[in-house]
């Protein structure tokens, strides 16, 4: 479908907010369809009741052509932001121990789970590969210490998620787990030349393009791709490299456009200008509802001054959208009746057989 510019300026963007109720803001935007969707967090979940309501009242505000992307993070291990009885996995490179079937079968319970409690997006698995002891950000996140490992591991957790009927996100694209920098905090840097980051960094997202429907861009600079410009802005890292020497077809999604690592650089409009214009379809602003506006209207205006722009807008848009049509609708709604199933899924342990 085509949109008008307005709507595929908002279509673009997946925001967050404080606890409470979606900000009247967030719900005007979702009414028009002008809205990817939205990131939940503790903040949001202080419990599985506030879960089912948080999801259920988003839902509700979006059109019927306007399918909603509702997405947390739940890796497992330090990264869970839903309590029990979701299930609780240990860290990913516990998890790694128990071979593929079990992390499949694990990520299939778990991916229910979210599915029950409305989630379609789970961005999760990490594919970075944990190659430095002093990484203050990935760590056990990550499925092992080399390409190999990740790869046996993350990519059955990714297929289990696809079971479940859940999105599955591989991040954080082209690899965050050499840095010694949070990009929470700061902007990372890489010194690698292009064969080490063929061997090891790129390895897992190589395997996983035709696995993973959406991969997460990494707001790192890679100084053997394109120095001085985070991976998520850089027209040569997700462009050219991603979706060209890769061939990855899925959707890219930024990280949070908050994190200091772009935050203090760059202004928001232009840090979500720049994303799109680099190849990101999605851009991620997970706590000020009034910066997703800015970058909304920071992408509006140079779309309707740059055609070229435009164009590439409307792509992303179209990618969202394609998105959302790719995972089936929830069968129920009844509160009462999705916690009976969460109960019931939260009953049966998964297989833990290698």
């Amino acid at each position: 479908m085509t949109r008008s510019l307005a709507e595929a300026a908002g279509r673009v963007l997946m925001v967050g907010y404080p606890a409470g109720p979606v900000p009247a803001a967030v719900a005007e935007l979702a009414g028009t369809g002008a809205l990817a969707g939205i990131i939940l967090f503790k903040r949001n979940l202080p419990d599985i009741h506030a879960a089912l309501e948080a999801t259920r009242e988003y839902r509700a505000l979006h059109t019927p052509t306007s399918l909603p992307l509702i997405a947390v993070d739940q890796e497992g291990g330090r990264v869970a932001r839903l309590r029990e009885p979701v299930l609780k996995l240990p860290p990913a490179q516990e998890l790694a121990r128990r071979g593929p079937k079990a992390i499949r079968a694990a990520a299939e319970q778990l991916g229910k789970q979210l599915r029950v409690l409305g989630f379609n997006v789970d961005f999760a698995p990490v594919l970075d590969v944990d190659t430095n002891a002093d990484n203050p950000i990935i760590g056990d996140r990550a499925f092992g210490h080399t390409a190999e490992a990740v790869i046996e591991a993350a990519l059955p957790f990714a297929d289990g998620l696809t079971d479940a009927g859940v999105i599955a996100c591989g991040k954080h694209f082209p690899g965050h787990g050499d840095t010694d920098t949070d990009s929470h905090l700061a902007l990372p840097r890489l010194p690698h030349d292009l064969e080490r980051l063929r061997h090891v960094e790129l390895a897992p997202f190589k395997a996983a393009a035709g696995r993973v429907p959406c991969v997460m861009t990494a707001h790192v600079v890679f100084d053997a791709l394109d120095p001085g410009v985070p991976a998520t802005l850089s027209r040569r890292v997700i462009t050219d490299l991603l979706r060209g020497e890769l061939g990855y077809e899925g959707a890219i999604v930024s990280d949070d456009l908050e994190m200091k690592a772009i935050a203090d650089h760059y202004g928001s409009g232009d840090a979500g200008v720049r994303a799109i214009d680099a190849g990101c379809d999605m851009l991620l602003v997970c706590s000020e509802v009034a910066r997703a506006l800015e970058v909304r209207d920071a992408l509006l205006k140079r779309a309707e001054n740059d055609a070229a722009f435009a164009a590439r807008l409307q792509d992303a848009a179209a990618r969202v959208d394609r998105l959302a049509q790719s995972v089936p609708p929830l069968q129920t709604t009844d509160p009462e009746q999705l916690l009976e199933a969460l109960q019931q899924l939260g009953a049966q342990p998964a297989d833990t057989t290698p």
